[in-house]
């Protein structure tokens, strides 16, 4: 089944654009300046669009994360190559994050025209407010939340879900027990603990020791750190 959310992108036509509001895109010399430092946090590199259902999990990722740019027509190596093909590659795009994309989350498209008659098109995906986002493709009756960890895009865990989804709760409290204690003195000998080991070691069933981190996560005691195994919790 594939869901169909309200576009919220706008298609940026650069050469409309002047003053303040063109400080917000990037020009050629800025671009060569990111791809020189790779992919990263906020930072995604794709040549071409063959597979758009793969790339969109990108995008998502960078609406429940901090926000980010994908770059297509730039390599994996940092060759700035370009799109031959830039309207299929943005029709194509566009009608995936469409189908599959949920809720809608906002950001801006336009492309950067380079020296040998093709261009890089620029996704700026900002940091959403309604979190989390979900990619929910025809072949997969479950929709998959995605986060990006580093220079990476991983699925986020149930624990993960439920701290985008309250992130921005008001009159949070949660209760500083035995077990709250004994997880601060581990993490400063330890630095880091995975929910598995929070529950073997604490005691505690692991539904129990879930609720605990996500509610120390969302009370800003701890931080946590997405994983495609398993994620890390770390003290703030």
């Amino acid at each position: 089944m594939s869901l169909n959310p309200m576009r919220t992108g706008n298609e940026i036509l650069l050469d409309e654009v002047s003053g303040e509001e063109a400080s917000r895109f990037l020009d050629l010399r800025n671009l060569k300046h990111l791809v020189r430092h790779g992919e990263g946090q906020r930072l995604e590199f794709k040549m071409k669009v063959k597979f758009p259902e793969k790339i969109i999990k990108e995008l998502v990722a960078f609406a429940n994360s901090d926000g980010g740019h994908l770059f297509v027509g730039v390599s994996d190596d940092g060759q700035i190559e370009g799109s031959k093909f830039v309207d299929e590659d943005q029709f194509l795009l566009e009608k995936a994050i469409s189908a599959y994309c949920f809720p809608a989350f906002s950001y801006d498209v336009y492309r950067i025209s380079l020296e040998n008659g093709r261009s890089v098109l620029v996704y700026h995906v900002f940091e959403s407010i309604d979190k989390p986002h979900f990619v929910q493709l025809d072949t997969d009756p479950n929709p998959v939340c995605y986060v990006r960890v580093k220079d990476r895009t991983v699925k986020a865990s149930k624990e993960m879900k439920q701290i985008l989804r309250r992130e921005n709760e008001a009159g949070l409290t949660f209760a500083y027990g035995d077990s709250e204690k004994w997880l601060m003195e581990y993490l400063r000998e330890n630095e880091v603990i995975t929910l598995a080991d929070f529950a073997l070691k604490s005691g505690l069933p692991v539904w129990l020791a879930s609720r605990k981190l996500v509610l120390l996560v969302l009370g800003r005691v701890l931080r946590i750190e997405a994983g495609e195994q398993h994620d890390m919790y770390y003290l703030r």
